[in-house]
């Protein structure tokens, strides 16, 4: 019965310190296993480890303008869906700082979390190896009149050419027609 006990609590002991080595060298997690319960007399001290927020995240694509409408959706998209806000520039980080600046008070008024990553390289390129890399983005809002939100609505961007949906929001200074519009338009001005 004496080695069933003994058994037991090496067994109840090892449950008890399950993680605690996992920082520990092979050496070191040698050492204390070889040791018995009554030689232990140090106290294993946890690694703090930077923990990464879970929570999902709109990312925001801006280029040197940054219209309020876009802003806005954004802001209500994220207290709707309760993301957090990831802002992505390829500016640099005075512009970028610059461009976010009206927008930091009503953000933290709405506890909105933002994060600014400036982008280097090929702006699509740069964009999917960013995204791939970060799975917590729900997906990536961008202007119709900027680079990429031009090349999604005139249709000369590969529809997975980046790895999360892409949402164009359209601003005031666009103007955009149906065909039926612009056919009525055209008939009225031959009149």
């Amino acid at each position: 019965m004496k080695v069933l006990t003994d058994a037991l609590k090496q067994i109840l002991n090892s449950l008890a310190y399950a993680n605690a080595g996992e920082y520990m060298t092979q050496r070191d997690k040698a050492r204390f296993l070889n040791q018995s319960t009554a030689d232990i007399k140090t106290v294993i001290e946890p690694v703090e480890v930077k923990v990464v927020s879970k929570a999902r995240h709109i990312a925001l694509y801006t280029g040197s303008e940054l219209p309020s409408e876009v802003m806005d959706y954004v802001i209500e998209t994220c207290l709707r869906l309760k993301n957090d806000l990831t802002v992505l520039t390829f500016e640099s980080k005075k512009a970028s700082t610059a461009l976010l600046q009206p927008y930091e008070n009503i953000l933290a008024k709405a506890g909105i979390n933002m994060q600014v990553a400036n982008l280097t390289g090929d702006p699509i390129t740069g964009l999917a190896r960013y995204l791939r890399k970060h799975p917590e983005v729900a997906f990536l809002a961008c202007k119709d009149s900027g680079y990429l939100g031009r090349s999604y609505v005139n249709s000369s961007q590969r529809k997975n050419a980046l790895p999360v949906p892409i949402v164009v929001v359209a601003t005031s200074k666009t103007v955009t027609h149906t065909p039926a519009q612009a056919n009525a338009e055209d008939k009225a001005s031959v009149a």
